[in-house]
């Protein structure tokens, strides 16, 4: 049992199991009291937090965690989530940085937009419109953005909702700007995914259309064809990007490189 006013170790893996012990110990726990219990700063919890939100094992609330009930969230798409987490959360900083106060935004359910709603969170006056629930776990400590979830079937394979439900919602929607990601990137077939169901709605849901995706999807192929590079009026992608890509890449469009 974690004792009161117990100080964490310096090892991050430590830091997170002695956080996760006292979550499980109650069930919830609010920022401010992990903070007060290990004597640290609230920034330093919601960094652990992160990473606990990340391995599945916590589910972030308005201001604190509660233990993340077993199955919460499929462990495929938390493996999606960590691959290439360091470009992800760096794409998700940037992407955020185009997000004004008073704005609506859109976000997908990839696990890249995860990122991005994790830094939407300290903006002021969002309104965020999504099927994600990842991005609702992300978003859930912040005060001052609103989440509309769109309503639908939930598939655990992505953490989110689909359906009719999720097409008639976006249908009603016009965005400042649309985040949306992609399992590919291709020269010759375009931007592309896996998921026959990531439909062509999202596109027309905003102003603008900005495409998140890592470097390493950038020059491969997926099995369904969403939109042309073309349509994108932007895309935020990391430094791993090869040279040769870039300029390709900022031929068709806008392209921002999160460092």
């Amino acid at each position: 049992m974690v004792g009161p006013n117990t100080p964490l170790p310096s090892s991050s893996e430590d830091r997170r199991g002695r956080i996760l012990l006292f979550i499980k110990e109650r069930g919830t726990a609010s920022i401010t009291e992990m903070a007060a219990q290990f004597a640290v700063s609230e920034m330093t919890v919601r960094r652990v937090l992160h990473k606990l939100a990340d391995s599945g094992l916590v589910i972030r609330t308005p201001g604190g965690a509660i233990v993340a009930p077993p199955g919460s969230m499929e462990r495929s798409f938390l493996d999606r989530s960590a691959r290439m987490a360091g470009a992800k959360d760096a794409i998700g900083r940037e992407a955020a940085k185009l997000v004004r106060e008073g704005d609506t935004v859109v976000l997908d359910s990839g696990t890249t937009t995860r990122y991005v709603a994790r830094h939407i969170a300290s903006k002021r006056k969002v309104t965020v419109v999504t099927p994600s629930l990842a991005a609702l776990e992300e978003l859930a400590g912040s005060a001052s953005v609103q989440v509309r979830l769109t309503g639908g079937i939930y598939r655990h394979s992505s953490h989110d909702l689909s359906g009719n439900s999720v097409v008639d919602v976006l249908g009603g929607v016009y965005a400042d700007r649309v985040f949306f990601g992609a399992a590919a990137l291709s020269f010759h077939k375009g931007v592309m995914n896996f998921d026959a169901e990531m439909s062509s709605v999202f596109l027309r849901a905003g102003r603008e259309r900005v495409l998140v995706i890592d470097s390493s999807k950038i020059g491969t192929e997926a099995a369904y064809r969403l939109c042309a590079v073309e349509k994108c009026d932007m895309v935020i992608t990391d430094k791993g990007i090869r040279a040769a890509d870039l300029v390709r890449l900022r031929r068709l469009t806008s392209v921002l490189v999160a460092e």
